[in-house]
């Protein structure tokens, strides 16, 4: 399914009074549908700072809500493309920062949106808008695009290229207001010069050149470039409040971010298999605000030499806090049910094989593929991702590649030694391990630990099984019938 959409093209010689999206016409006036999938367009802004006086817009371009976009061949600067964002998604009218100087009718709103259903939304959004008597514009740093080219596999090596823009304020808004996501405005008490170099500052990183940075989730995204932008334009330090509740003490990223995941078990557990000891110390007050949810807390106590940041703060919608987010995961899907209950399993094989001195070898054949496709990605992350805080990885001594030795020379008798010395290494190893793990300064998830255990119970059953068939097999005759493999 797609649409196609006409937007007729003009040339300025100079940028005109008013706003862009007047000179544009009724172009993106109209509100396109709704689409399946979380994407929409958006026509970004080329502000006047950046010497580009000639705007040419698209005509007829094939949108698809799946598979790749399409491009025609255009005279001049393609402004429009294709994202995904993390609210529901529309056409947007464009829009462009003011022309006029910044004068005390000029506002400067610092905006916050609490968390959504997806994933990607947990910790919230945040945004700048910039209001003048003719305009009303949100500016954010929260836009990345899924139909890049493998896309996939640059993200999970660390090539994430987010990228900022400015958009109809209104639109923008209701977009979050629809999804009943709380949203929060702090009016920044801001000179009429600190202003205008914000507005400069926005204007500068707008540009084609500027517009995109690589994204880092903890300490280059969507909540801290815009503080740090407003630090910029005022000069001077900002001085944050405190965080709310628990939050307010000596915590980490992985601490925030499993409080916010509290609902998303499988995320954070996704989370702390591929993150490492990186995000285990103890943050300082500012480096809290990577989370727009806490920001949003720490900016109404904010101060700049003293006098407070903020003006007034104005609850735009007043929702509960986690009112968009999905229901807690039933505790029988939780990861803690889950691998115990795959604990016992294990534990049940691994007796059955003891009385019958066999090797169950689907049950090992299984097991360690999951260990080890597991472990190539973790292998991935540690040794080549540019991820922050993939590398060191402590989980890498239980989840390596070499587990994939098991399914391949399980059923092969001829290779028994091999993998007995396999797992009675791996077995040493993990139980040096687990009593080790406290010295290494890398918080786990308390799912992982009937995982390891299972690993520990399948190898050292093995390497039992084989070490007792062995010694067996040199007193009696035939001695290779005394284990069989099922």
């Amino acid at each position: 399914m797609w649409e196609s959409k006409r937007i007729h093209t003009f040339a300025l010689t100079k940028p005109p009074h008013g706003t862009l999206a007047e000179w544009l016409g009724t172009g993106l006036q109209n509100r396109i549908q709704q689409f399946d999938s979380a994407r929409y367009l958006q026509l970004l802004i080329i502000p006047p700072q950046s010497g580009i006086n000639c705007l040419t817009a698209i005509s007829d371009i094939p949108v698809y809500t799946k598979g790749q976009h399409l491009l025609s061949h255009h005279i001049g600067i393609i402004l429009l493309a294709i994202i995904l964002s993390a609210n529901n998604v529309y056409a947007l009218k464009a829009s462009t920062l003011p022309y006029a100087p910044a004068t005390n009718d000029t506002t400067v709103e610092f905006v916050n949106f609490y968390p959504g259903a997806d994933v990607y939304q947990l910790e919230g959004h945040s945004a700048l808008r910039i209001t003048t008597p003719n305009e009303d514009i949100a500016v954010t740093w929260g836009m990345f695009d899924f139909d890049q080219p493998n896309f996939v596999y640059r993200f999970v090596k660390g090539e994430t290229d987010y990228w900022v823009a400015a958009v109809n304020w209104r639109p923008f808004l209701h977009s979050y207001i629809d999804e009943g996501r709380r949203v929060v405005s702090h009016r920044l008490d801001l000179t009429s010069e600190q202003k205008r170099r914000l507005i400069d500052l926005i204007g500068n990183n707008l540009a084609p050149q500027n517009r995109v940075y690589r994204y880092n989730y903890v300490l280059d995204n969507c909540a801290t470039r815009p503080l740090s932008i407003v630090e910029q334009a005022i000069g001077d330090s900002i001085i944050l409040g405190s965080a709310p509740g628990a939050l307010d003490g000596d915590v980490s990223f992985r601490d925030i971010m499993r409080f916010y995941h509290e609902a998303y078990p499988w995320y954070q557990f996704g989370i702390d298999l591929a993150l490492g000891s990186g995000i285990d110390y103890t943050l300082n007050n500012r480096e809290k605000s990577f989370a727009p949810v806490i920001l949003d807390r720490q900016l109404t106590q904010a101060t700049v030499n003293g006098r407070p940041l903020v003006s007034h703060t104005t609850v735009i919608n007043d929702t509960p806090p986690d009112n968009a987010i999905l229901p807690p995961t039933p505790w029988y899907l939780h990861p803690i049910t889950i691998c115990w209950g795959i604990l016992a399993l294990i534990i049940l094989v691994a007796i059955r094989d003891v009385r019958r001195m066999t090797i169950t070898r689907w049950v090992y054949a299984l097991m360690f593929t999951i260990y080890g496709a597991t472990g190539l990605i973790t292998a991935f992350l540690v040794f080549i991702s540019e991820h922050y805080a993939t590398s060191p990885n402590w989980l890498l001594v239980w989840l390596n590649p070499l587990a994939l030795i098991v399914p391949i020379t399980i059923w092969f008798k001829r290779l028994n030694h091999v993998l007995t010395w396999y797992m009675t290494i791996n077995c040493i190893l993990l139980l040096l391990l687990m009593p080790a793990w406290p010295l290494l300064s890398q918080s786990t998830n308390s799912a992982f630990w009937p995982l390891i255990s299972g690993d520990i119970i399948l190898s050292g059953v093995y390497a039992y099984i084989r070490h007792k068939t062995s010694i067996n097999s040199t007193n009696l005759t035939p001695p290779n019938n005394r284990v069989s493999n099922k």
